[in-house]
């Protein structure tokens, strides 16, 4: 029998065009699940540069680090700084009965 490796995958590794990393936002908004659009919200933040992230939204690394986890649970303020630092907007639309 052989060994094998594995390693734990990375969505940020691979979230390389704004078009990736929307289709992955609207896929976790149509979840509606709070703890995976945060993160999801990390994986996007960590795949443009959280360093970069952390200075657009005036906030520290470490907290964004936090709050962007699956276990975090950022303020809506937190949330809407993030997605406008990473280019993107939030946008409504009506539900389909």
């Amino acid at each position: 029998m052989r060994n094998s490796k594995t390693t734990l995958w990375d969505a940020a590794e691979h979230l390389e065009t704004t078009e990736d990393m929307v289709a992955y936002l609207e896929t976790a908004l149509e979840d509606g699940d709070p703890a995976l659009i945060s993160a999801v919200l990390g994986d996007l933040a960590r795949a443009k540069g959280m360093t970069e992230i952390a200075e657009k939204t005036g906030l520290g690394r470490t907290s964004l680090y936090k709050a962007l986890s699956p276990e975090g649970h950022p303020e809506f303020e937190t949330v809407l700084k993030v997605i406008n630092a990473l280019g993107l907007k939030l946008k409504a639309v009506e539900l389909k009965s």
